[in-house]
């Protein structure tokens, strides 16, 4: 009595461990399965980069293609130095934009000071004039008197480069061209006026282009910059990467080993089975279950001509994984299969892929019976 309680005490301990055991298992799979899928995000990223960075580079339109999306360029390392030094540039090329916008005063003062300038100093006195229709003919009016306030304001409504002021001092005048009549004084003043500006605007024009192109070639010098920068950051990334997968992957192997090792033993009943299976595969799936082969026998040809398979010389682990694979490629097949049935209805003429198939199939087939047959013999 007492031996068979200790007995009955013994085996619910021991089916307790293996429970656990199996709990075990099942928490390292879980935990594997949220690493893969980390993985795959950190893939799919740096996939994205190189396929953007490959487009950007076959394109006209380069710059700022790897500066743009800040967000994403937060984590790289130097992402924020380079910030920094961005925003150094700006304030020295808004400082450069400056002095020449200051320069730029002396041809404004050569204008203003023109005799014929006085009708253009200060804004339309729209209402004192009388002039009812002003406001539908102009439809921006512009005044020297805005112009100097505009450049000496200091609460971010000044002007930021030197073009913006010519445009004004050009709408000065094409108002006044545009509102007044060919043959009135207004008119007449205002066209000579603005011819002088534009002589005045050339030859101040190589200044501006000097500091636009120094600005284009610094923007273009970071870009490049940014660019190396993220590059390395994501080649470091890719090898980081390849070594987490590396891992991952020894661990999923031990944790297969486990298993099978957890697994009964396959009986020949069962080793039957998987070669009859094997049979039924198409030719991808087959050489995708001959490649599980190869993998743990690396005499194995798996792509020769003839093939000599013994499923009762293969591992349990290649036994375990045959099955399962077989198993889940023929109902993959079963169900397409039965899709394409329908539509496969008519007779059609013999294809010479599915005579390969038949041959293929026929070449497995016959290794497996004479491997039988030499072990039948060997008995």
């Amino acid at each position: 009595m007492e031996e068979e309680l200790v007995t009955g005490v013994g085996d619910v301990g021991i089916e307790k461990m293996e429970e656990n055991k199996a709990d075990d298992i099942g928490h390292q799979v879980d935990d594997l399965v949220t690493k893969v899928e980390k993985l795959e995000q950190r893939v799919n990223e740096i996939e994205q980069f190189y396929l953007t960075s490959s487009k950007m580079q076959s394109s006209t339109s380069q710059k700022s293609s790897f500066v743009k999306d800040k967000d994403k360029g937060k984590h790289i390392p130097g992402f924020k130095k380079h910030q920094q030094e961005a925003a150094r540039r700006e304030a020295a090329a808004a400082k450069r934009m400056q002095d020449i916008m200051r320069q730029f005063g002396s041809v404004l003062r050569q204008i203003t000071q023109h005799k014929w300038a006085w009708p253009f100093m200060q804004p339309v006195d729209v209402e004192g004039l009388g002039l009812r229709d002003y406001y539908e003919v102009i439809d921006r009016p512009m005044d020297f008197s805005t112009i100097k306030n505009q450049m000496e304001a200091k609460d971010g409504t000044e002007y930021k480069h030197v073009r913006d002021i010519c445009s004004d001092v050009r709408l000065v005048f094409q108002n006044a061209m545009k509102y007044n009549d060919d043959k009135s004084d207004v008119h007449a003043m205002a066209k000579t006026l603005l011819e002088k500006f534009e002589e005045k605007w050339l030859q101040f024009l190589p200044r501006v282009t000097e500091e636009e192109k120094r600005r284009e070639e610094e923007e273009a010098e970071a870009q490049l910059s940014m660019q190396r920068t993220q590059e390395a950051a994501h080649a470091k990334m890719a090898r980081d990467l390849s070594n987490e997968l590396y891992e991952t992957d020894m661990q999923l192997e031990e944790l297969r080993e486990t298993v099978v090792q957890k697994c009964r033993k396959m009986s020949n009943e069962d080793k039957r089975n998987i070669g009859i299976a094997l049979t039924q595969l198409c030719p991808e799936d087959l050489s995708k279950a001959l490649d599980i082969v190869a993998r743990h026998n690396p005499s194995f040809q798996s792509t020769a001509a003839e093939i000599d398979l013994d499923i009762n010389a293969q591992s349990e682990t290649t036994l375990w994984r045959l099955k399962y694979f077989a198993k889940d490629a023929l109902h993959q097949q079963a169900n397409n299969d039965a899709t394409c049935e329908v539509s496969n209805k008519a007779d059609s003429p013999v294809n010479p892929i599915q005579t390969i198939v038949s041959k293929r199939k026929t070449q497995i087939c016959n290794a497996l019976a004479k491997t039988a047959k030499k072990r039948n013999q060997k008995s």
